[in-house]
């Protein structure tokens, strides 16, 4: 039986940031898709980072997903872990209506601190199974990823991504 070996050598690496308010599930989001597994607790995060070996444009490349704090008292390390960043997901729960209300806060930074017009990003609605405690609409999610030029991806809580890049915001 023939494996796939990855190579080690010399690969590019990808810094991705996840930014968004505490508690939208940022850190839920990232570990599953590192480890394939959902954590119902929420576990205040400071800043972990994740690696992986992956295929990016059919090339192997490794994958640097930084899972950042949404805790106001850790806005002074925005800026530092946004410049480093290749590419930014910003989450907002569904559920969370000043999650959402920030989005505008963290997309603007992240155009500040890049010193550009515009950067790869993604919004990702977060908790969207979570039917009867939504306080975000399908329209103002649409509008919100448009208005900043974005893909908009969402994901139900519990059960990983709910679908893919580019599709409609629930």
């Amino acid at each position: 039986m023939a494996t796939s070996a990855v190579p080690s050598d010399n690969l590019p690496t990808y810094k991705l940031v996840v930014v968004g308010d505490g508690g939208v599930g940022k850190s839920a989001l990232t570990i599953q898709f590192f480890q394939k597994i959902f954590v119902p607790d929420y576990d205040p995060t400071i800043e972990d980072s994740y690696l992986k070996h992956t295929e990016i444009d059919n090339q192997w490349a490794i994958l640097d997903v930084l899972d950042t704090a949404g805790q106001e008292e850790f806005s002074a390390m925005r800026e530092q872990y946004m410049r480093t960043g290749d590419g930014f997901l910003i989450v907002f729960s569904v559920t969370d209506k000043a999650s959402f209300e920030h989005v505008d806060r963290f997309h603007q930074l992240i155009l500040r601190v890049k010193d550009r017009e515009s950067f790869p990003m993604i919004l990702v609605a977060n908790k969207v199974d979570l039917m009867h405690l939504r306080k975000i609409t399908r329209e103002q999610g649409k509008e919100m990823a448009t208005k900043h030029n974005v893909d908009p991806i969402y994901r139900n809580q519990c059960q990983g991504p709910a679908s893919q890049r580019g599709q409609s915001l629930p």
